[in-house]
């Protein structure tokens, strides 16, 4: 799947590093009001806020859609949209510090990013990195790794 110049970048914070997110949205909310952001729950709310605000009287909408809430299940539908193939990256302010009631989703969330070759930000130099990266403003092709043969294997197996 190419990604395409308007990436679809998925937004998400554990709750200790939402404040930290919304800095990072702050500063970078020029880029992204270029793309279509896809959040989670209570972090979706406070980057529409954040956009809000910068964006001042300026009129027009921006394109953001707002999933669950990461334990209800916002996790699980992010991890759905990218086995689809509908998210181009994903940045989430993960708190490495915090065991969280939901770490199996979380889990799950970083495993399909990785086998979709989905890139996957973990913090804040990270996302600065993936942002600025010359092949962030233009069309690209990720390698998505060949999976028949585990699947063949697998059913070989029942």
């Amino acid at each position: 799947m190419e990604l395409l110049k308007k990436k679809r970048i998925a937004l998400v914070a554990h709750d200790n590093m939402k404040r930290d997110l919304a800095e990072w949205v702050d500063w970078n909310w020029e880029i992204l009001l270029k793309h279509h952001l896809i959040c989670t729950g209570t972090t979706g709310k406070m980057v529409a806020a954040t956009l809000m605000e910068k964006r001042g009287n300026e009129s027009g909408r921006f394109d953001i859609t707002l999933l669950k809430s990461g334990p209800l299940g916002g996790d699980q539908q992010l991890g759905s949209l990218i086995a689809e193939g509908s998210i181009d990256m994903v940045i989430f302010f993960w708190d490495p510090m915090m065991a969280q009631p939901h770490d199996v989703d979380v889990k799950a969330l970083l495993r399909l990013a990785s086998v979709y070759n989905v890139p996957l930000a973990l913090n804040r130099s990270t996302a600065d990195f993936l942002i600025s990266s010359p092949l962030f403003e233009g069309e690209y092709m990720p390698v998505v790794k060949d999976y028949r043969g585990y699947i063949e294997r697998t059913l070989e197996h029942k």
